[in-house]
């Protein structure tokens, strides 16, 4: 595993850590959830899609508490390791060596969530 040593104790802790941030700036807050649910929300692409895209972009941008989240939400959504995997290869592919040891975490995060859920890895 990677230095997380858990992502569902790193999601924990970053949405408790966005508690202050809530009540402080809550028109912010709003205004992301906000956003964050049009973009989200099935269009020409459904859901999954829209899923797998932002765990692409966490491993290009090298996010840790992305990768938590969307590994989340992608085993919500049923993702299989297939698709998950090819999801990597394209993350790779567009972010060079360091994305491929975010590659790594992503694949990490994806196997706790999917394990924590219940589901065979």
């Amino acid at each position: 595993m990677s230095a997380i040593d858990s992502y569902a104790e790193l999601t924990r802790a970053v949405s408790k850590n966005l508690t202050p941030l809530r009540s402080r700036n809550a028109d912010v807050m709003a205004g992301f959830g906000a956003l964050s649910k049009a973009a989200l929300a099935p269009g020409a692409l459904d859901e999954k899609t829209k899923e797998l895209i932002a765990m692409a972009i966490g491993v290009a941008a090298r996010c840790d508490a992305c990768l938590g989240f969307h590994a989340k939400a992608l085993v919500r959504l049923h993702v299989t390791p297939e698709e998950f995997q090819e999801m990597l290869g394209v993350a790779v592919y567009m972010g060079g060596g360091p994305s491929l040891m975010y590659a790594a975490n992503a694949l990490a995060a994806y196997e706790e969530f999917k394990q924590a859920a219940g589901h065979a890895v």
